[in-house]
Order: structure tokens, then C-alpha cells, then sequence
């Protein structure tokens, strides 16, 4: 198999506490990345974020990234994807797409504040299995 076929495989990654999991796939295509994150009771589409990689304002010798963001009505994904996206663009230094969908009922405060802690957790995970840094 040819290294762009082999690196279209998707990587998947999970949180690692089970309370409150959340989980994740990505897939290369070509040079670009694809991001679905979901978990809850009923997953689904909440938000999306398309984040492009630029030089840093503050410094451009860094790497930083600007998101454009769709939320559906009644969804709070958008912060989740944001940044998700734009943190995996500037280290990777390429196009990003990341949705997400993460529902469950009767969430209360702490377990948002918990779930928000996960995405970013995957995010890392998925920010090194993405950059070669061996497993997620």
C-alpha cells in the first residue's frame, strides 16, 4: 500500500476515564485532516470549525491558526471545535476540519466543565498519533 493510502486510515482515540467519555476519529486527506468528535447518549452534529494555519500574530516565527466556526441552533459544540481545530492546524501546520456532537441529559455544570476537559485531552491525543509521536 502506498504511505498516502496508508495515511488516510482513520486514528481513533477515547478519553481515558470513562466517566463522561468522549471519543474520537480523524482521518488524513492528502495533507488536510478531518475530525469527528462525539459522546453522550444520543451523538450527533452540534458544531463545526474550519481552521486554516498561519504565521502567529505575536510572533511570526510560531505557528497559530484562525477557525471559522458553524453551530446549529440549541448547540454549545462551537467552543469544543474551535479549539480543537485550531489547535491541531497550528501544530500540524495544515487545514483542519473537526465536528462535534457530545449530548447528555441532565449534564450538570461540573460534567460540562469535565467534558470541555476531555475534548481537550483528545484533542492531544489526536494532535500526537496525527504527528507521527507514536499511539494516541
Amino acid at each position: 500500500m502506498s504511505e498516502a493510502l496508508a495515511r488516510q486510515r482513520p486514528i481513533a482515540v477515547r478519553t481515558a476515564a470513562d466517566t463522561w467519555l468522549v471519543e474520537a476519529e480523524a482521518v488524513r486527506i492528502g495533507p488536510d485532516v478531518l475530525v469527528w468528535i462525539w459522546g453522550g447518549e444520543r451523538p450527533h452534529i452540534g458544531a463545526v470549525a474550519a481552521a486554516a494555519a498561519r504565521p502567529s500574530l505575536s510572533d511570526p516565527g510560531r505557528r497559530s491558526a484562525t477557525a471559522s466556526v458553524l453551530a446549529y441552533p440549541g448547540h454549545k459544540e462551537d467552543v469544543v471545535v474551535k479549539a480543537v481545530a485550531e489547535s491541531l492546524a497550528a501544530r500540524l501546520d495544515t487545514n483542519v476540519v473537526v465536528t462535534a456532537g457530545i449530548h447528555w441529559d441532565d449534564l450538570p455544570p461540573d460534567g460540562v466543565a469535565q467534558v470541555v476537559e476531555r475534548c481537550r485531552e483528545i484533542g492531544g491525543l489526536l494532535a500526537r498519533a496525527l504527528a507521527g509521536e507514536g499511539n494516541a
